[in-house]
C-alpha cells in the first residue's frame, strides 16, 4: 500500500518499483503482487481507478483507499516484534555435529566464510547503490555482524558444550 500512497499504479509497476526498492533482499513475483492487489481490493484498502483495454489482459489501475492509507498509518507504527534467533539452522548445526562427534568448529568456519563473502557484497552494494541500498545493506550488515560476534563465541564454547553432550550421554 505504500507504494500506492503518492499516486495510482499499474499491478505492473508496482511489482517494477518493489523491486527497485526491495528486490536484491526480499524478490517478489507478478503472481504474488496481483495475489496481494486482490486480497487488499476484497478488504477495501486499495480501489479500481481505471480499467485500460489492451492487446491482452485488461490492465487496471489501483489506488489505496483512506482505509488503506489508515491500515498504512498503524502498520507503520506497530512495533515489529524481534525475530527468536535462539534455535536457527546454524544453532541446530553446531548441536548435531557434537552431538555426532563431528567439528563443530569445521560447521562455524564455514559458515563464518559464506557470511563475510555477503558482507563483502553488501559493502559493495552500499558504494554503488542509492540512500535505500545503503539503508538495506547496513540493516542486514549488522545482523552478520552479530552472527559473527555469536560464531566466535560458539567457538570458545563448542569443547565445554561436547564436554557437557558426552557427560549426559548424548
Amino acid at each position: 500500500m505504500g507504494l500506492l500512497e503518492d499516486h495510482p499504479r499499474h499491478g505492473y509497476e508496482l511489482k517494477h518499483l518493489y523491486d527497485d526498492r526491495f528486490g536484491p533482499s526480499q524478490p517478489v513475483k507478478f503472481g504474488q503482487v496481483y495475489t496481494t492487489l486482490a486480497r487488499l481490493l476484497r478488504d477495501g484498502l486499495v480501489a479500481i481507478a481505471a480499467v485500460e483495454a489492451g492487446g491482452g489482459p485488461d490492465r487496471k489501475l489501483y489506488v489505496i483507499t483512506s482505509e488503506g492509507v489508515a491500515d498504512l498509518e498503524q502498520w507503520l507504527v506497530e512495533a515489529q516484534v524481534p525475530p527468536s534467533f535462539g534455535r536457527n539452522v546454524l544453532f541446530t548445526k553446531v548441536v548435531v555435529a557434537l552431538m555426532s562427534g563431528r567439528s563443530a568448529d569445521e560447521v562455524l568456519d564455514v559458515q563464518r566464510a559464506a557470511h563475510l563473502v555477503r558482507m563483502r557484497e553488501l559493502t559493495d552494494t552500499k558504494r554503488r547503490g542509492d540512500v535505500a541500498d545503503a539503508l538495506a545493506s547496513d540493516f542486514e550488515l549488522f545482523h552478520l555482524e552479530a552472527d559473527l560476534r555469536w560464531i566466535e563465541l560458539a567457538g570458545k564454547r563448542v569443547e565445554r558444550f561436547a564436554a557437557q553432550l558426552h557427560e549426559r550421554g548424548e
